[in-house]
């Protein structure tokens, strides 16, 4: 597999890197793996950059995005925060990661089992875990019926609701990446990870 270049990035279509995340995804979950020799990709990305996505992801030490979507060196920016929350910072990484250096798609990604979205509403505090649960307390309020102790299945519809509700913060909170969607120039997507299957669900745009 070749390492993404200015060409092949620049040629991509929002959906084609869709597609590519998903059956990427799909080897993954078959256990099966594209050919790369890693180390020719180091060489040929010490000249630059090419991503053709960008991934913020839960810093959960099971689901390693390349891993997830079996993408090599070069192939995608990162970006991993507790409980895939957006901030400052997220906002300000995925803007470089389109504006500037061409990835034609981001993906916000949560996943089951979440123990930050497990912490969120299960009302933790503790020192400035605290304040990153707050992110996701918007999404808690929503499922949480009458104060009552949360399901199982409740936390996972939490999970579920914290990812649309960060991409909706992407489209409030940064006009440029709300201009490029609207323009066609990338694709903005939800999706869930399961830890037990390690299969990605998109959600439907």
């Amino acid at each position: 597999m070749k390492t993404q270049t200015k060409e092949t990035q620049g040629n991509l279509t929002p959906k084609e890197a869709h597609n590519i995340l998903v059956a990427g995804n799909k080897r993954f979950s078959q256990n099966l793996k594209m050919q790369r020799n890693l180390q020719d990709q180091v060489f040929e990305t010490s000249k630059g950059q090419f991503p053709f996505a960008v991934i913020l992801s839960c810093i959960d030490s099971r689901v390693p995005a390349e891993l997830v979507f079996d993408q090599g060196i070069g192939d995608i920016f990162s970006v991993r925060v507790a409980g895939n929350i957006i901030n400052e910072d997220v906002l300000g990484s995925m803007e470089y990661s389109c504006k500037v250096a061409g990835s034609k798609i981001v993906v916000v990604m949560g996943h089951t089992k979440c123990g930050a979205v497990t912490a969120a509403c299960s009302d933790v505090e503790l020192g400035n875990i605290t304040a990153l649960l707050n992110k996701i307390k918007p999404a808690v309020d929503l499922i949480r019926v009458n104060g009552n102790e949360m399901s199982d299945n409740s936390i996972e519809k939490v999970s579920v609701q914290n990812v649309k509700l960060s991409i909706e913060r992407i489209r409030k909170k940064s006009s440029i990446l709300a201009e490029m969607e609207s323009n066609g120039e990338i694709e903005i997507v939800g999706a869930i990870y399961s830890v037990a299957s390690g299969e990605v669900d998109f959600f439907k745009s």
